[in-house]
């Protein structure tokens, strides 16, 4: 018997926003707060709102909005950690950073990366 073929959830086509990873440190000075340190990595993603499975991890964190990511996977060449921050080139999130909380490679597609990430409060 054969299986009916199951298209992916994620194909490349729907990798049509661009993002920037970046990484920042600590500021100069008595003041507190972070600046932007330098540019780490940029790709074309496919922006999603909170999974529903995620929603759980957005309350026990605190943030005010969570997003979810798929970007593809850079083979090596860069991997997202919870000490990096994104932004979105798009006039919606316009000077809007997520810090990233949680990265999960898509096992139902490893040629992607998800990545939920949030603005904290």
């Amino acid at each position: 018997m054969r299986l009916p073929y199951k298209r992916p959830k994620t194909n490349t086509g729907d990798l049509r926003t661009p993002i920037t990873f970046y990484e920042y440190a600590p500021n100069e000075g008595p003041e507190p707060g972070e600046v932007e340190k330098n540019v780490l990595f940029k790709s074309w993603a496919k922006i999603d709102g909170v999974w529903l499975k995620d929603v759980e991890l957005a309350k026990s964190t605190g943030t005010l909005s969570d997003i979810t990511v798929t970007i593809r996977d850079p083979q090596g060449s860069y991997f997202p950690t919870n000490q990096h921050y994104l932004s979105i080139d798009a006039p919606e999130y316009k000077n809007i950073r997520y810090n990233i909380k949680h990265v999960d490679p898509d096992l139902q597609n490893k040629q992607f990366v998800r990545i939920v990430a949030g603005v904290t409060l």
